[in-house]
């Protein structure tokens, strides 16, 4: 993983006779730097640009960019962008209008049949969705996912030197998603041996850096990131993400609050709810040695410290959790959000979580 544009130079050039239809967002295109970055080797493509519209990916939208591409046919999808460009380009790459039934996206039965090939560039440090076999689409503010293999770019590059420029919310938000989803993923009841190794490998490496990243960005900390991210989306690509994931959604679709800043409202809470019932576990693993990986990375040595330090770390980057300050009222919204709960990834916690469990921890 390096920033060197000769890879892409050379990936576009060898493509130079294909049709290209780019998605990717105005102000990320433009922030990031990618615009003044790809404009020359872009200018000599027979090329198609969407530039997305909605916050997260909605079903609206997306059937929106199938249809250009249908009408426009081309070789190769590319995304340049952040996680909702990502999941538009991964979902409209091989997947037909006529799937795109409410029935058929609840039940999970959409097909996805590759159609183009797909190349993804990141700009942000964070899902690491160049990586996973999902995709996330939101219908009337709740949440469903795309999972096939079929999802997975084909080609992807990374440029470190792309989320040096981004805001800091940006940075910081995106970055601490990295950070929860190497952390669910050691304590999914999905995760197995290879998705630890990645989750402990991206945990090390976001501690280390994320800060430093926001306070004093420079390449070197930028690639570490990156590299972060990447490897965190390997881990739940096997793992799948658990509770602080599941209660996110809700947060996003109704209040427009970035991905991983959603995330990190309920991180902790979840994190000490697991820990409280430890005995109670449905993992086929010793959750309490996973706890401790947590501690041991984290240089922490109790449930309590770990949560200072996760508080801390919000803190510093500046990422709000007090919901009252961010003014949402979690009592007069708590039906509409716990409706927005993704019961798929809440199946994933190591501890059983209820309903009135979600409820109890998000009122105190």
């Amino acid at each position: 993983m390096s920033d060197n544009l000769e890879e892409i130079k050379n990936y576009l050039k060898k493509k130079s006779d294909k049709k290209i239809f780019l998605i990717t967002g105005k102000k990320s295109f433009n922030k990031s730097g990618a615009n003044l970055r790809f404009k020359s080797l872009l200018s000599k493509i027979n090329l198609e640009i969407y530039f997305k519209r909605s916050f997260v990916p909605e079903i609206n939208e997306l059937k929106k960019i199938i249809s250009l591409i249908k009408k426009f046919k081309p070789d190769i999808i590319l995304a340049i962008g952040g996680g909702t460009v990502i999941d538009y380009a991964k979902a409209a790459c091989c997947t037909d209008l006529k799937q795109l039934t409410f029935k058929k996206i609840i039940l999970g039965k959409v097909e996805h049949v590759k159609k183009y090939e797909l190349c993804v560039i990141p700009t942000t440090a964070g899902s690491g969705a160049e990586v996973t076999s999902n995709a996330v689409i939101f219908i009337k503010n709740s949440k469903f996912s795309f999972e096939n293999s079929n999802l997975i770019a084909d080609n992807f590059f990374i440029l470190p030197s792309l989320v040096l420029k981004l805001n800091q919310k940006i940075k910081a938000s995106s970055g601490f998603d990295a950070i929860a989803q190497a952390i669910e993923s050691l304590i999914s009841i999905k995760s197995n041996r290879v998705s630890v190794n990645f989750a402990k490998q991206s945990l090390k490496l976001s501690i280390k850096n994320y800060l430093n990243f926001l306070k004093s960005p420079n390449k070197s900390n930028a690639f570490e990131m990156c590299l972060s991210a990447n490897l965190s989306g390997k881990a739940i690509n096997i793992s799948k993400t658990t509770a602080p994931h599941a209660v996110s959604y809700p947060f996003t679709s109704y209040f427009k609050i970035s991905h991983g800043h959603a995330v990190s409202l309920t991180l902790e809470k979840f994190l000490m709810f697991n820990y409280n019932n430890i005995n109670y576990s449905k993992a086929n693993f010793n959750l309490k040695d996973r706890y401790k990986t947590l501690f041991k990375i984290t240089k922490t040595n109790s449930i309590i410290e770990l949560i200072f330090f996760l508080k801390k770390l919000k803190r510093e980057a500046n990422l709000e959790d007090d919901f009252k300050k961010m003014n949402i009222d979690i009592e007069k919204n708590l039906g509409k959000i716990l409706k927005g709960v993704n019961e798929l990834r809440l199946k994933n916690n190591p501890i059983n979580i209820t309903k009135n469990d979600i409820s109890n921890i998000l009122l105190v």
